[in-house]
């Protein structure tokens, strides 16, 4: 549960630290080289979901958030999951969350910033990377969990077949 706790505050922190560094010091559509030919960094305001899609639907994003955020809190509190990579996914997805969600609620839209050079990719910042690092640990983890449990099956397939031939 701290490391969950943690993991949230920290990653909410990260992104909302970020952003307020870039509404500080970068101007809209502004581009500012970071490692050239790599990536830089371009302030846009995102009133959409995801990649801009259904733009200028606020209130729909902030209530499918909230239910989302809140299952998964809902979640780690009732079922306190022991596998470390499941809890850090889990608090990763959350903290991007909220993190977008401060900005929904109290700018309006999402502050993107971060845009790659080396491939044609959409704008993004710092919550976003926590929801996409965090579901992807998550896939690892429900990977490594059902090669585990198949190998357990496995096990215990063979040790019964072993007692039935003695």
């Amino acid at each position: 549960m701290l490391l969950c706790a943690i993991l949230i505050i920290l990653s909410v922190a990260a992104d909302q630290i970020t952003k307020q560094l870039v509404l500080a010091n970068i101007a809209m559509y502004e581009d500012v080289a970071v490692l050239p030919g790599i990536f830089h960094f371009t302030y846009i305001e995102n009133k959409g979901a995801a990649f801009g899609m259904l733009a200028n639907n606020r209130w729909v994003f902030l209530v499918i958030s909230t239910v989302a955020i809140a299952a998964f809190v809902f979640y780690i509190i009732k079922y306190r999951p022991k596998d470390v990579l499941l809890r850090i996914s889990l608090s990763f997805v959350v903290g991007g969350g909220i993190g977008n969600m401060i900005d929904r609620c109290f700018r309006g839209s999402v502050v993107d910033f971060i845009e790659v050079d080396f491939i044609d990719f959409y704008v993004f910042n710092v919550a976003d990377m926590f929801v996409c690092v965090g579901c992807g640990l998550m896939v690892l983890y429900i990977i490594l969990s059902e090669i585990k449990d198949s190998k357990a099956k496995k096990a215990e397939k063979e040790l019964a077949n072993a007692d039935k031939s003695e």
